[in-house]
């Protein structure tokens, strides 16, 4: 009796490793590389094949609030939506307004980018530009997770405002302090150009 009670532990705690292993290591990598095959073939397809697999829109517009008391605006002149991912709408013509606590409000445009409607996270690609009216930024691509209040700015970023001009690969800007964490991909120095 005591002998089957120890085959059945040690069964259950094999089986426990199992489970914890395909959990936390294998499952995060499919869906990892499911996500970069299917954006590999929505760039290779074209836009019948898109519209066959999507719904698609003109003039979208989504409004709500983020950190309970923060509005915003998501704008779009033409988006879709993939049937097999309804949370996600990819947008080109993207705009997204920020009305911040303090009063300033942040512009930030791009030509493409997607809009996460159960998060709130927005991501921006090609001809990034962020503003607030003092200070614009622009990029290729700028990452906006609104969980995290702040927004990641990369690849070809330049940073312009009364005070000088600054050119990176990536800024990180936090937007509770107003803050800019500045890095460089390589061993390269950060340039920055300052006005008097």
């Amino acid at each position: 009796m005591k002998e089957k009670r120890n085959i059945t532990q040690l069964f259950l705690i094999i089986v426990g490793i199992i489970l914890i292993i395909v959990t936390y290591f294998l499952y995060p990598n499919f869906k990892k590389e499911e996500f970069v095959v299917e954006k590999e073939i929505l760039e290779d397809e074209s836009a019948e094949d898109i519209d066959s697999k999507s719904n698609t829109f003109s003039s979208v517009e989504y409004k709500g609030l983020y950190n309970i008391n923060k509005p915003f605006i998501v704008q779009s002149k033409k988006a879709y939506i993939l049937k097999n991912d309804p949370d996600v709408v990819y947008m080109s013509n993207m705009k997204v307004t920020l009305y911040m606590n303090d009063g300033r409000i942040v512009i930030i445009t791009s030509d493409k980018g997607n809009y996460n409607k159960e998060n709130y996270d927005c991501v921006f690609e090609n001809n990034v530009k962020a503003t607030d009216g003092r200070t614009t930024i622009r990029a290729e691509n700028l990452d906006l997770f609104s969980a995290e209040d702040f927004a990641s700015i990369y690849n070809g970023v330049t940073l312009d405002n009364d005070e000088g001009l600054l050119w990176a690969d990536k800024v990180n800007y936090d937007f509770n302090t107003e803050l800019y964490k500045v890095t460089m991909f390589d061993e390269k120095k950060v340039k920055v150009k300052l006005f008097q």
